[in-house]
């Protein structure tokens, strides 16, 4: 008889853990190939697994919140037209496997010792204790919203694995103590005075959901970690501007892909980036990560107002064509829900456009853990003065703002403003005549 592991996948090179969410299944469930397993999250985004075989789920490791390592065994299936273990033969396994209660062993070591890092290195202050008790990122956030102690996450009886706590624990802990059947732990003061806010009774309270959370997290810690310095420049793309007016509906019809104006802005700041290595960078601590790639990050708005960065890989190697069909697939895909994890991993540089909410100019918060990120606002028609053959002559030109936010840990300046003015460069010195 014979077991097939799941494991947790790979979710793309910077992920190495994710949040079990959702379970469709269950032990004793049949199964078919490509059936929805489980659904997970990651701080870059939401994913259902599909198992890859036919059989029965024969065990489960990890409960719903649980916080899960890329490559830890998450289910075993038995292979289809195999007993499970409630029938009359034993699950057999091959040399270089364990049985399956080994495997658990293994299992629940391995996350004992990733929870004892994780509490060491990743939580607040205030998470922080000499007990081994493991609690999720939602519980966790939760618990910091609801101001409930350490003290009180240790005296609730969770019901998860290994009598971890979940969220409906977490939940009827609060419902009680709001109810006075349990009392209220009283946390040490702050160094930080909290500011109170009277709400009124009319009020409307929205609940945020998962993905804002960790937007506002990856967003103020951003702030936290760098620091910030924002240039901006206004570039005339005249020329941009009537090109594209001239080929966008023949680009449609030799290429099958509708051309925008973030193609060319892709290609300008790539193009920049290879002159200026150092904006193509990372940071930790003080250590300075060259990238030999151009990996770009393009910010684009969901529909349900939450905002994501998918990346186009290696963009200084595509020309337009290339890019325009890049960035095409990734939106839409992302706007679909249906990019995987490693479409939003990698990122070296990253694209915001105020322009598509007619903003002209945005002071964009750099995407750890690069070191820079380029706004680009509305194109508007602008009276310029232009010299003539007969002298000077005001003339309606079109005309955006391109704001820089970067990193002055080490960005200076002088280099920041020197890259912002080569990509305006770059973009005026469009050639209007270009071939598709």
């Amino acid at each position: 008889m014979s077991e097939f592991k799941i494991l947790m996948p790979k979710l793309g090179e910077s992920v190495q853990e994710a949040t079990i969410t959702k379970w469709f299944v269950k032990e004793g469930d049949k199964i078919e190939e490509d059936d929805s397993l489980f659904e997970i999250a990651t701080d870059k985004v939401d994913s259902e697994i599909p198992s890859p075989v036919d059989g029965v789920i024969s065990k489960v490791f990890f409960n719903v919140d649980d916080l899960v390592p890329v490559g830890e065994v998450v289910a075993i299936v038995l292979l289809e037209g195999e007993l499970s273990d409630n029938g009359s033969e034993p699950v057999q396994t091959t040399d270089n496997e364990t049985s399956s209660a080994e495997t658990v062993k293994q299992t629940a070591s391995r996350v004992s010792a990733t929870e004892t890092i994780v509490e060491e290195t990743a939580e607040p202050a205030d998470f922080k204790s000499a007990s081994n008790r493991f609690y999720s990122p939602l519980v966790k956030s939760i618990a910091k919203a609801e101001n409930v102690s350490l003290q009180e996450l240790e005296s609730i009886k969770g019901s998860g694995q290994n009598g971890r706590v979940q969220k409906n624990d977490l939940l009827k802990f609060l419902e009680e103590r709001k109810t006075g059947k349990v009392g209220v732990a009283i946390a040490p003061a702050s160094d930080t005075p909290k500011v109170g806010m009277s709400i009124g009774g009319d009020a409307q309270i929205i609940e945020m959901d998962r993905v804002r959370k960790l937007i506002a997290e990856h967003m103020v810690n951003s702030k936290k970690v760098s620091a910030h310095v924002t240039s901006v420049v206004e570039a005339d793309v005249t020329n941009l501007v009537l090109w594209r007016k001239k080929v966008k509906d023949g680009f449609i019809q030799k290429h099958g892909e509708k051309i925008t104006f973030m193609p060319v802005f892709i290609e300008a700041v790539s193009k920049a980036l290879t002159e200026f290595p150092l904006v193509n960078s990372s940071v930790e601590e003080d250590k300075i990560f060259l990238h030999p790639n151009v990996n770009m990050g393009i910010a684009v708005a969901k529909p349900d107002g939450n905002l994501v960065v998918p990346v186009i890989k290696e963009a200084e190697q595509k020309n337009l064509v290339g890019l325009t069909k890049s960035l095409n697939q990734l939106a839409e895909g992302a706007r679909t829900n249906k990019l995987g994890p490693d479409a939003y991993s990698g990122g070296t540089f990253t694209i915001t456009n105020f322009g598509s909410f007619r903003n002209i100019i945005g002071t964009p918060i750099i995407n750890q853990p690069q070191v820079a990120i380029l706004a680009t606002g509305s194109i508007e028609k602008k009276p310029a003065v232009m010299e003539t053959p007969t002298g000077d002559a005001i003339v309606v030109r079109h005309k955006m703002f391109l704001s820089l936010s970067y990193d002055h840990r080490i960005i200076d300046g002088a280099l920041g403003g020197a890259f912002l003015r080569r990509i305006a460069d770059i973009l005026e010195a469009f050639d209007p005549n270009q071939e598709i």
